[in-house]
C-alpha cells in the first residue's frame, strides 16, 4: 500500500481519531477497520519524523526549505526548554538565525510556542530543523508507539491469538504497507549529491563569543553561514577602506582565522570520532563535508584559511583510525606468551569492524567526491605501518617475528581482513599492500634469519642438555632400533630445521634459502660441540663396553643426521658439503677411538703369540678373542657402512698383528714342533676368520695368509716347502724374501741346502712376476716389519752364492 492509498484509507476512517480511541478504551476493543488506521497512522507520522538528515539538510539539492514546520515546533516547545543561542539582529524574519533556538541532541531547533497542537494536523508533514541531528523526541514516542504495535502483532501468544483472530485479519493487510515502505527507505541509502545550493548567508553575522558558542556546540551549519557573513564583512571593508583602517581590519581578520580555526577543529574532532559514533554524527558529517566543499571554492578569497581543508579532514580521518589502532588490546610478554599472536588477531577484526561501519552508515553522509572508504582504508595502510614498526622493536622471539611477517605477508591481503567478502565489492578496486618503509621488510626478513639461527643453536645446545640428562648421567643403555643403536637427537634436530624451512617457505620463497644457510652454518659447528661434551662426560667410562656403545650410538646418529642434510644438497650445496666434512670428521674420530680401545686390549695377547708360552697355552688367544668377538656383538648394532669400514680396518689390524709375530724372531719352532705351530696357527686363524666375516668384513683376500704360512711351517720334509712358496706369492706379491727368512726361521730353518734353495725359489719367482704391478689395496706384508736381521746372503762371498745358485 503506497502513500495515496494510505490516504484513501485514512480518509474512509473516522473524522475524529480520538473518539475511536476513546471507544476504544471503553470497549476494550477494536474494530479491525480501526486498527489498521490506528497502525498506518502512526507508521506514517514515524516514517516522517525519522526521515534521513541529508533529505532535510539545508546543503541537500532535495531539500526545499530549510525552515521548521509549526507541528514540530509546537510539539518540541512542550517538551522541554533549554538556553538559546544568541540572534542575529539584522538577519530577515524566519531566517535561521533570528528564530530563537532550542537544543535537542547537541543541535538547535526553531522554538513557536503559538503552533497548533500536531495532534490536530493529521494532513500536514513534519519536518526537521536543518541543524537537529538527533530524532526528535516526537519521532521517539512514536518509535515507542510502534515498537508496542509490533509487539501486539508478532509477538502474542496462542491463546491471545485465539481471542483476537479477526483483529489479526485486518492488521495483516496494513504489514506489506511498512514492509514496503522499509524497503523503499533501504533503497533510498546513497551517497550524498556532489552538487549543493547554499543557504541564504545573514545580511549581518552573529558576534564572535555567539559564533564560537555555535561552533562549540556543534550548530556547525549555522556557525558557517555566519563566519561567511563575517567574511564577506571583512571582504567588503577592506575593499572600501584601503589602508586608512588597518588596526580594525587585522583584528577582525584575527577573529575570522581563530574562529575558522575552531571550527576546523571541531570539524576534525567530529571526523576523528565518527567512526566511533557513526549514529550520533552521521547528520554532522553531511554538513561538514559541505563546509568543506564550500571552503575550497573560496579557498582564493580573503579572510579564510589557506590551508586544505580536504587534507586537514583526511588527516582527522588518520587520526581516527590511529585512535583505533591504539585502542586494541595488547598484552606484555610477561603477561601473555601469545601477546603478539593475540593482539594482531584483536587488531584484524578492529580493521574489518571499522571498514564495514564506513561502507554501510559513515560513506553516506558524504558526496562522492570523498571517496571514503578509499580515504579510510589508505588511512589503515599508512597507520598500520607506522604501528607494525613499533611492534618489531619490542620482538624478541622467533614466534614473534613469523606472526608479525605472516600477518603482513599473508593475513592482512586474506580474506580475513581486507579480502573480507564483507568489505566487497569497494575493497576490490582499493590496493590491499601496507605502507611500509622501503627498508622494514627487508629488515624484519633478516631478523628472522637470525632468530632462526638463534633458536638453531638454542635447540642444539638443548639437544645435549639432554643426551646429558637422559644418558650419560645415569648411564643409561642406549636404544635399539632396526637393530642398530639409536639416539633421539638426529630426527629432533632436523624436525626442528625442517619446521622452520616450511615457514619460511610460507612466508617467502626467498628467505627458504636464507634460512636453510643460516641453519647449516649453525649445524656445522655442532658435532665438535657435542664431542667435547661427550668426552667431558663420558671418558672415565673407558675401557668399559658402555663407552664403545656409546661411541657406536653417535656413529650411527650423526650419520642418520648428515643424511637428513642431504635433502637440501641442491639449493645449498656448499653450506651442507661443509656439514658433511664435520660429520666425517667425528665420525673418524668415534671410529678411531673405538679402534684404539680395542688395540689397546688386545695389544697384550698380540703380543705373546709366536712365543713358547703361546705353543703351550691358549690363555692369550682366548682373551684375543673374547674382546674381538665382544666387540663384533657391539658391532652387529652400527649402521652398514660404517660396520662394514670398521671391520675391514679392525681385520686387517689383527691379521698384520698376528702375522707380524712371525717376523720378530721371538721364538723358533725346533724338534720338530713346527707341525704342532702350523696346526695352532691354522685353527686359530679359522676362528679369527670366522669372527671377521660375521662382523661385515669385506676384506676375504687377508684369509688366506693364515693357511699359507701354516702349510710352510708344518711341511715335514724341507723340500716340498719350495712348493708352497708360490701359492703364497701369487696372494700376496709384496711377500718379500726376508719376510720368508723370518717364516723359516719360526720353523727352525736357517742354514742348509734347502733353505737356500727356497729362498732362491722366491727369488725367480718374484723375478717373473717382476712386470706385474702390485694392486696397493690389498697390501699386507710391506706394513710388517721383521726385527731381526736374517738375510744371510749379506756376509757370504760372490762365488759362494754363484755356487748354490748352480747347484740348484
Amino acid at each position: 500500500m503506497r502513500g495515496s492509498e494510505c490516504s484513501q484509507v485514512m480518509d474512509k476512517s473516522s473524522d475524529n481519531p480520538e473518539e475511536d480511541r476513546v471507544s476504544l478504551r471503553s470497549n476494550g476493543k477494536m474494530p479491525a477497520n480501526g486498527m489498521a488506521k490506528e497502525v498506518l497512522g502512526a507508521f506514517q507520522s514515524f516514517r516522517q519524523s525519522i526521515r534521513r538528515p541529508s533529505e532535510k539538510s539545508p546543503f541537500s539539492p532535495k531539500s526545499k526549505d530549510s525552515k521548521v514546520t509549526s507541528s514540530v515546533q509546537a510539539q518540541v516547545s512542550t517538551e522541554s526548554s533549554f538556553s538559546s543561542p544568541p540572534t542575529s539582529p539584522s538577519l530577515s524574519a524566519g531566517s535561521p538565525a533570528t528564530t530563537p533556538f532550542k537544543a535537542i541532541g547537541g543541535s538547535f531547533q526553531k522554538n513557536d510556542e503559538d503552533q497548533p497542537d500536531i495532534v490536530t494536523q493529521k494532513k500536514k508533514p513534519i519536518t526537521r530543523s536543518k541543524s537537529d541531528t538527533n530524532t526528535s523526541k516526537l519521532g521517539d514516542s512514536l518509535m515507542k508507539k510502534g515498537a508496542s504495535i509490533r509487539r501486539s502483532l508478532r509477538f502474542s501468544s496462542k491463546k491471545e491469538n485465539d481471542k483476537t483472530g479477526r483483529k489479526d485479519s485486518a492488521v495483516s493487510e496494513a504489514l506489506p504497507e511498512i514492509m514496503d515502505d522499509k524497503e523503499a527507505e533501504e533503497e533510498e541509502l546513497s551517497e550524498v549529491d556532489e552538487l549543493y545550493s547554499l543557504p541564504e548567508i545573514p545580511h549581518t553575522p552573529l558576534s564572535v563569543m555567539q559564533i564560537n558558542k555555535l561552533i562549540e556546540m556543534e550548530v556547525l551549519e549555522e556557525a558557517h553561514l555566519n563566519l561567511l557573513a563575517m567574511r564577506q564583512e571583512f571582504q567588503k571593508e577592506q575593499e572600501q577602506s584601503g589602508d586608512d583602517s588597518p588596526m580594525e581590519l587585522a583584528k577582525k581578520e584575527k577573529d575570522l582565522v581563530l574562529l575558522y580555526n575552531d571550527l576546523r577543529k571541531k570539524i576534525c574532532t567530529i571526523v576523528c570520532d565518527s567512526n566511533s559514533l557513526p549514529a550520533r554524527n552521521k547528520a554532522l558529517l553531511v554538513h561538514l563535508a559541505r563546509i568543506i566543499q564550500e571552503e575550497e571554492k573560496r579557498a582564493e578569497e580573503p579572510g579564510g584559511l589557506q590551508d586544505s581543508w580536504r587534507e586537514a579532514w583526511r588527516e582527522a580521518v588518520s587520526d581516527g583510525v590511529l585512535a583505533k589502532v591504539k585502542s586494541v588490546h595488547l598484552d606484555s610478554k610477561e603477561q601473555n606468551r601469545s601477546w603478539l599472536a593475540v593482539h594482531l588477531g584483536l587488531l584484524g577484526k578492529i580493521i574489518v569492524e571499522d571498514l564495514m561501519i564506513v561502507k554501510q552508515e559513515l560513506r553516506w553522509s558524504y558526496p562522492p567526491s570523498f571517496k571514503v572508504f578509499s580515504t579510510y582504508v589508505r588511512s589503515y595502510q599508512r597507520v598500520l605501518g607506522q604501528h607494525l614498526k613499533k611492534l618489531e622493536s619490542q620482538v624478541t622471539e622467533l614466534k614473534d617475528v613469523y606472526a608479525l611477517l605472516d600477518w603482513i605477508l599473508h593475513t592482512y591481503k586474506s580474506e580475513k581482513i581486507m579480502g573480507s567478502f564483507s568489505l566487497l565489492p569497494e575493497m576490490a578496486e582499493e590496493s590491499t599492500d601496507l605502507q611500509l618503509e622501503e627498508s622494514f621488510m627487508k629488515q624484519l626478513l633478516e631478523k628472522y634469519s637470525l632468530k632462526v639461527k638463534d633458536d638453531m643453536s638454542a635447540a642444539l645446545d638443548r639437544v645435549i642438555e639432554l643426551e646429558n640428562k637422559d644418558v650419560w648421567k645415569d648411564k643409561n643403555e642406549p636404544q635399539i632400533e632396526d637393530n642398530v643403536f639409536h639416539s633421539q637427537f638426529p630426527m629432533d634436530i632436523w624436525t626442528n630445521m625442517k619446521a622452520n624451512v616450511i615457514h619460511s617457505q610460507k612466508l617467502d620463497i626467498e628467505l627458504e634459502k636464507k634460512v636453510i644457510v643460516s641453519c647449516l652454518e649453525e649445524l656445522k659447528t655442532f658435532p665438535t660441540r657435542f664431542e667435547n661434551q661427550f668426552i667431558l662426560h663420558c671418558s672415565a667410562l673407558q675401557p668399559q663396553p658402555l663407552w664403545t656403545k656409546y661411541q657406536i650410538t653417535y656413529i650411527n646418529s650423526f650419520a642418520a643426521l648428515q643424511q637428513y642434510m642431504e635433502g637440501y644438497m641442491d639449493s645449498c650445496p656448499n653450506e651442507v658439503e661443509a656439514f658433511r666434512g664435520e660429520v666425517k670428521g667425528l665420525i673418524e674420530r668415534l671410529m678411531e677411538s673405538l679402534g684404539k680401545q680395542y688395540k689397546d686390549d688386545a695389544k697384550p695377547f698380540l703380543r705373546r703369540m709366536m712365543t713358547r708360552k703361546w705353543l703351550t697355552n691358549d690363555d692369550d688367544f682366548k682373551n684375543l678373542y673374547s674382546r674381538t668377538r665382544q666387540l663384533c656383538d657391539h658391532c652387529e648394532h652400527m649402521s652398514p657402512p660404517y660396520l662394514e669400514e670398521f671391520a675391514n680396518r679392525l681385520h686387517y689390524h689383527v691379521v698384520k698383528e698376528y702375522i707380524g709375530q712371525l717376523m720378530k724372531n721371538n721364538y723358533s719352532c725346533k724338534n720338530q714342533k713346527h707341525e704342532r705351530a702350523a696346526t695352532k696357527i691354522f685353527q686359530q686363524w679359522k676362528q679369527l676368520c670366522e669372527v671377521f666375516d660375521n662382523m661385515g668384513s669385506t676384506h676375504e683376500w687377508l684369509d688366506q695368509v693364515g693357511y699359507d704360512l701354516s702349510k710352510i711351517i708344518g711341511e715335514k720334509n724341507k723340500t716340498d716347502i719350495k712348493s708352497n712358496v708360490q701359492p703364497l706369492l701369487e696372494h700376496y706379491p709384496d711377500f718379500s724374501r726376508k719376510h720368508l727368512v723370518a717364516v723359516l726361521s719360526f720353523r727352525g730353518l736357517n742354514k742348509g741346502r734347502e733353505y737356500h734353495l727356497i729362498l732362491q725359489k722366491l727369488t725367480a719367482l718374484k723375478k717373473e712376476a717382476g712386470s706385474t704391478s702390485t694392486d696397493r689395496s690389498q697390501v699386507l706384508f710391506e706394513d710388517i716389519q721383521v726385527t731381526a736381521n736374517t738375510d744371510c746372503f749379506s756376509n757370504l762371498p760372490s762365488f759362494c752364492v754363484s755356487f748354490l745358485q748352480s747347484d740348484s
